[in-house]
């Protein structure tokens, strides 16, 4: 279906405010853990067991968004998918045990990984006809959203707010902005005779590799935004307000990188964007594992916000040159990628449980380490440099874009 450039340009500040929409769910849940796991009343090793069913709830979920988009056409299931997001989030502040986190978990992690695949879908749709790289701004904008969640949840446990009821008011707020936001994306659908996508595909070998990265990147991010709060209670006597705060300073660098990250790329390269990252992130992980005061740790969470901020978006750009059916390595790398945000939490409670969540902190810090190591993987062929200027100049033109 033809669109114009002004009508695309329009439907690119729609699709940001969907990010933004939600990572505020994301910020909003991950500052109130602490709460959540007082409230179940379960130890670090079990918080860490009930912080996997997101990740298996997400692995089996995010192969059925395709399906959902080729029925439905991107924006009615993109509308859909991130209403039972955002109102999911009342679920696991209303766990009363163990039983009841895991499973409310499990409902949380589902609709957010088939939001998040629809969403993206759309953000490169919208990046292809727009012809220049928008990735990054609009991950920016989820993790803008983050802080504004986590700067409300903040605010909430420093007042020492009831979860339930915060999480309550904060869906009702975003499932009607989402509402709202999802009415300005572009609204691709299939053409009537088109087979429906696999609703499994293996990815190709390459985006195995480029996956590789992103898992480092998405580990670090997802262990410092779920953990973060808990790290400074637990291991440095903090209170609850100032421990939230840490995840507020992890997600206000996040946010301010990957709105500058199209600027930053373009002039130094994905290669030593995310070298650079790497090893701003490592220097974090070091200053949060030897911090000797609260204020060292949250400077060291907000290095590794810094250094991650851009492996994501990066990692799908990557994805889409490396072969000749983009859209299955996009779906490989937001598998590996979004699937080690989703298992980083639990594997550093098992770990913690196991030794200590410095001990926990310190692989992270190896993980941030292998960005430097292996940045060269999102370095773009000759062909793929040729394809984006040919895609740049034909920027605005019609062509039926099919759906996620």
């Amino acid at each position: 279906m033809p669109y114009s450039k002004e009508r695309v340009r329009r439907a690119r500040y729609a699709v940001a405010a969907v990010f933004c929409v939600h990572g505020a769910v994301t910020g909003s849940f991950a500052t109130r853990i602490p709460w959540i796991q007082e409230h179940a009343g379960v130890s670090p090793g079990q918080l860490g067991l009930a912080l996997a069913f997101p990740a298996l709830g997400a692995s089996l979920a995010m192969p059925l968004a395709g399906s959902v988009s080729h029925r439905l056409g991107a924006r009615t299931a993109l509308r859909v998918l991130l209403a039972l997001w955002t109102l999911s989030l009342v679920l696991p502040s209303l766990a009363p045990n163990l039983y009841g986190l895991c499973g409310a978990l499990f409902v949380y992690g589902a609709t957010s990984g088939m939001s998040d695949v629809a969403m993206n879908a759309l953000g490169v749709e919208v990046e292809n006809r727009l012809g220049r790289s928008i990735m990054s701004s609009l991950h920016g904008m989820w993790s803008a959203g983050a802080l504004i969640g986590s700067a409300a949840g903040t605010l909430a446990a420093h007042l020492g707010g009831d979860a339930r009821l915060h999480h309550l008011l904060a869906a009702a707020v975003l499932t009607v902005l989402g509402l709202v936001f999802c009415q300005g994306v572009l609204d691709l659908r299939s053409a009537p005779d088109e087979e429906p996508p696999p609703r499994f595909a293996l990815p190709p070998r390459s985006a195995l590799v480029i996956g590789a990265i992103g898992f480092c990147g998405v580990f670090a991010e997802g262990a410092s935004l779920d953990w973060s709060a808990v790290y400074l209670k637990d291991e440095l006597g903090t209170s609850p307000g100032t421990a939230a705060a840490s995840t507020t300073a992890f997600a206000l660098t996040m946010a301010v990188a990957r709105l500058v990250g199209d600027r930053v790329v373009d002039r130094f390269g994905a290669v030593r964007t995310v070298r650079a990252g790497g090893l701003a992130a490592t220097a974090g992980g070091v200053l949060v594992v030897a911090a000797p005061h609260p204020v060292a740790a949250m400077a060291g969470f907000g290095l590794l916000g810094l250094g991650v901020a851009v492996v994501v978006p990066l990692a799908f750009a990557a994805a889409a040159r490396s072969g000749p059916n983009p859209s299955q390595a996009i779906a490989g790398v937001a598998t590996i990628t979004y699937t080690s945000g989703l298992i980083a939490p639990s594997l550093i409670g098992g770990l913690a449980d196991l030794t200590s969540l410095t001990a926990s902190f310190a692989v992270v810090t190896a993980l941030a380490f292998g960005l430097v190591v292996g940045a060269g993987v999102l370095a773009p062929s000759r062909r793929s440099r040729a394809g984006r200027k040919g895609a740049g100049a034909a920027a605005g033109g019609g062509g039926g874009g099919k759906s996620a």
